[in-house]
C-alpha cells in the first residue's frame, strides 16, 4: 500500500507550480482541474480543484482551515536543499528549520498559499539527542 494524498484547491496549476518550485516534485498529470505531482516517478499528492467533477467529500472551501488538523509531511534525504529551495520559493515559514529531539530530525513548517501545512523532514537520526 501506498499513500497518494489528495488536496483540493482553489487553482491547480497555481497550487502545482508551488509545490514544483518548493518542493522540487514534477507534474504527472498537469491541467485545471487535476494535478498528479510525483518524486522519482511516483506520485506523491494529488491537486484538485473543489468545484471540479462534483465529487460531494471533497470538502467545503468556505472553512478554514483547509487539513483541519492533516499535515501534508514529505520525508526528504537531501535536507538542507530542500531548506535552500524552500527558501529560493519565497515559501512561507511557520517554523523552523529546527531540531526535533523525538524524532532525531530536522523540520521545517511550511504554509502553502491554499492555506494546507508542509512539513518537509529530514531521515530520522540525522541529528543526535
Amino acid at each position: 500500500m501506498q499513500a497518494q494524498p489528495l488536496i483540493a484547491v482553489s487553482n491547480v496549476e497555481a497550487a502545482s507550480r508551488w509545490y514544483q518550485k518548493t518542493l522540487g516534485l514534477k507534474s504527472g498529470h498537469g491541467g485545471n482541474d487535476y494535478e498528479q505531482l510525483l518524486h522519482d516517478g511516483r506520485m506523491v499528492l494529488q491537486l484538485h480543484r473543489w468545484d471540479a467533477h462534483h465529487h460531494p467529500h471533497i470538502g467545503n472551501p468556505e472553512l478554514r482551515p483547509y487539513g483541519n488538523g492533516a499535515l501534508l509531511w514529505f520525508w526528504t534525504d537531501d535536507f538542507d536543499d530542500a531548506v535552500e529551495r524552500a527558501s529560493a520559493a519565497g515559501a512561507t515559514v511557520l517554523e523552523g528549520p529546527k531540531e526535533n529531539s523525538n524524532a532525531q530530525h530536522r523540520e521545517l513548517w511550511l504554509r502553502d498559499p491554499e492555506g494546507y501545512v508542509v512539513v518537509l523532514a529530514g531521515p530520522y537520526g540525522d541529528v543526535g539527542m
